[in-house]
């Protein structure tokens, strides 16, 4: 028997993504395989060009899932893969009842690292692996690669007339930083965003500010002391669009966001901060091309997402990463 196979994912922009070294193994080891996602409409462009996939459905705030569950039982899936495990993902499941399968997410383990800064995880899997769990029953197995970000030929051409627009020049090296985050403990500080900006600024690179309407303010600021050789494109494009001057940078400094798995998504080397969470939570960049700098603490973790304060009050987790190590694991990665 054929597999049709419905995945469903709804959000964030990098657990999205970090789904896709599932598909690209089910579709291998499948390849007349019919592989339907069922995902958030903001997250749908993360996948809507990506040829492991047949169908993206695109889940609108206002989406009924009931009606959303009535059309997809009529499509007689094989196989069922929660890669959420939600409260709306469980909603799915009662509504459209099949052999389900999941993945552990160890909400108990996590609870009691945050908590009492005991880790019990014993899984020491990322995410992008623990998901394979689910597909058992289809005999895949990881293969190590990194994620798939594929773009459409309207994103890549939007962003290269961008950038010739700018002026920029293929002589110097184009390196994008994400300085935004959705939590306030995961953001370096403003001030080190700069220090390190000056460095490369300095060392002939060019700098894109990247991320999204939110981080439009802070990505003007940034830019002020160096207008010349900063470019802010914070909130002026759309995931596809980011993705494809991600593509261009010869790599990014991000904070632990979905814009760093947009990068590997695309095959761009990548320098990730990490403050409040730490590996064993699976979410780390994945990829060969990679480098995470963080700061052993007897604090950390303290949340499973960030938070709005440092619950100690120092937020030494951020503070001790210096702009000087930063701009060094910078030119490790360029060369």
């Amino acid at each position: 028997m054929v597999p049709n196979i419905l995945v469903v994912r709804f959000s964030s922009i990098g657990d999205v993504l970090l789904t896709t070294p599932l598909l690209r193994s089910i579709r291998q080891r499948h390849p007349d395989s019919r592989i339907t996602v069922l995902t958030k409409r903001a997250c749908a462009p993360l996948l809507s060009d990506n040829p492991r996939i047949d169908r993206v459905v695109a889940l609108d705030p206002s989406s009924s899932l009931v009606r959303i569950a009535a059309a997809l039982r009529a499509e007689n899936f094989t196989h069922l893969l929660d890669l959420h495990d939600s409260m709306r993902s469980r909603l799915v499941r009662l509504l459209l009842p099949g052999s389900w399968r999941t993945y552990p997410k160890h909400r108990i383990r996590r609870a009691l690292l945050i908590h009492t800064k005991r880790n019990l995880y014993g899984d020491v899997r990322p995410v992008p692996e623990r998901y394979f769990d689910a597909a058992r029953e289809l005999d895949v197995q990881p293969d190590g690669k990194s994620p798939e970000f594929f773009l459409g030929t309207a994103a890549r051409d939007e962003a290269a007339a961008w950038l010739v627009a700018q002026g920029l020049s293929p002589a110097r090296p184009l390196v994008a930083v994400a300085p935004g985050a959705a939590h306030h403990t995961k953001r370096w500080p403003g001030d080190y965003w700069s220090r390190l900006i000056h460095s490369m600024v300095c060392a002939g690179m060019d700098v894109v500010i990247v991320g999204g309407p939110d981080d439009a303010d802070l990505a003007e600021e940034l830019a002020r002391d160096h207008p010349e050789r900063t470019w802010r494109a914070a909130g002026r494009f759309g995931l596809q669009g980011t993705g494809a001057l991600l593509e261009h940078a010869r790599g990014l400094i991000s904070g632990d966001t979905g814009v760093m798995h947009m990068a590997t998504g695309v095959g761009t080397p990548v320098v990730a901060l990490f403050g409040p969470t730490v590996r064993a939570f699976g979410f780390f960049p994945y990829g060969q091309a990679v480098e995470v700098l963080e700061t052993e603490l007897p604090c950390r973790p303290c949340s499973a997402m960030g938070g709005p304060v440092c619950p100690e009050g120092h937020h030494r987790c951020m503070k001790e990463i210096t702009p000087d190590s930063v701009f060094d694991a910078l030119r490790r990665t360029l060369a």
